[in-house]
């Protein structure tokens, strides 16, 4: 005899079936390859070998640089796995400390503050810093991330606004702003909140124009720069040093560690001393989440010095993406025109997409095809992915590949 139990329990299993089943025959469900070893231009994956690495985020090819490691594993002896609790009741570790403060100087702005992840830093910011009446104007293909906690933050702030401006379109966003200024519900703060590099598309926020707005309708500025950081900009500051901006102009900035910056994980908050403090203050994610593991703090405060200190591995970069993005069109592909390093062919079907990139694979070229709810219905799409650790041979590869999946699909 069935319980009421055993009765949700088969209506869950049932519906899941039927959606994983569906998936399957629709070609588009996600198979997770097993890495067995380090990240780096070349991976070793499970049952298939050495490969060239197109689809991580590694943009410095930091994540296995030798001090970056040793930095970590120096961590985990020293200070051990972490906190065993949150920062406001048992203390932070000085890696901490140290990590928040080289943030800061490396973004030109006064305080930085560190969490886990930058989802988590994004559920943390908006839902901290915004109060009822204010407004929340976000680009309409803004990451996941902010979506998410723009959401959040109007459940936990009764009376907090949001809107949406379409992308990267300027006339849109000043229409927004003059709606926000001139509505009697919106009697706070106006927030625009932008990518610096939407990682779907390749393309840039148009930082220096969003600015220019911000200032003249009183707007605070948000950036998450997580694709931009260490790879825009002359030093690879970000998005906003390629637009000629100093990091004061940036009210804050939300990022990743999980990147460029050495590649573990964890976010941060970065900005002015007194939002920095509302967040230890009150942001749910740090009063009741542990802190970045000490491991990842000292190989991130160590990423981002050998980024200082070494300037051309910025440039190592630009060139590859200059050679991957001429190479792509040679090949017969048309790429989104961007100084980004990712690079998205677009397909249209994500089962297309999937298949195409298991093709690639078996070339030995790691290229993964994104569709449906990553992106938009009919816009699934192959994304190539430029790592500094990248030498011609690993390019000469992909754009051979793509040369015979050409000739196979026209």
């Amino acid at each position: 005899m069935s319980t009421m139990h055993d009765q949700g329990v088969e209506r869950f299993e049932s519906r899941t079936s039927e959606v994983l089943a569906e998936l399957e025959s629709g070609g588009q469900l996600k198979r997770l390859q097993m890495i067995e070893g380090p990240m780096g231009p070349s991976i070793e994956l499970r049952g298939r070998g050495k490969v060239d690495c197109f689809c991580s985020n590694n943009y410095l090819g930091l994540a296995n640089h030798p001090e970056v490691v040793e930095a970590g594993v120096e961590g985990l002896r020293r200070y051990g796995a972490g906190t065993a609790s949150v920062r406001f009741i048992c203390g932070t570790f000085d890696p901490h400390e140290r990590l928040e403060s080289r943030i800061a100087d490396f973004l030109g702005v006064e305080a930085s503050y560190t969490f886990v992840s930058c989802w988590t830093a994004s559920e943390a910011i908006f839902g901290t810093l915004c109060e009822s009446g204010d407004i929340i104007i976000s680009d309409e293909l803004n990451h996941a991330c902010i979506i998410d906690g723009m959401r959040l933050a109007t459940v936990i702030k009764k009376g907090l606004l949001k809107a949406v401006y379409r992308h990267s379109d300027m006339d849109h966003l000043r229409e927004v702003l003059q709606k926000a200024v001139g509505n009697p519900d919106m009697t706070g703060v106006p927030w625009v909140v932008t990518d610096g590099v939407f990682s779907m598309e390749g393309d840039l926020g148009k930082l220096d124009e969003i600015r220019a707005l911000c200032d003249e309708f009183g707007a605070m500025l948000v950036v998450d720069d997580s694709h931009g950081t260490g790879v825009m900009g002359a030093t690879g500051r970000g998005t906003h040093e390629h637009f000629g901006l100093k990091g004061s102009q940036v009210d804050f900035f939300t990022g990743t560690l999980g990147k460029a910056l050495g590649g573990g994980a964890g976010g941060y908050i970065a900005g002015s001393k007194a939002g920095i403090e509302m967040i230890v203050q009150r942001g749910r994610p740090t009063l009741f989440s542990n802190a970045l593991p000490t491991t990842v703090a000292c190989s991130a405060e160590k990423a981002i010095s050998l980024l200082q200190e070494n300037p051309a591995l910025v440039q190592k970069l630009r060139d590859n993406v200059a050679y991957a993005r001429k190479g792509i069109g040679e090949a017969g592909f048309e790429v989104i025109e961007s100084p980004t390093a990712i690079c998205p062919i677009i397909v249209g079907d994500t089962a297309k997409a999937i298949a195409m990139s298991n093709e690639l694979l078996d070339m030995g070229v790691f290229v993964i095809g994104f569709g449906y709810p990553v992106v938009p219905e009919g816009t699934a799409r192959l994304r190539v992915q430029i790592s500094a650790a990248h030498e011609q041979a690993h390019l000469d590869r992909l754009i051979g590949a793509l040369i015979e999946l050409k000739k196979k699909h026209g």
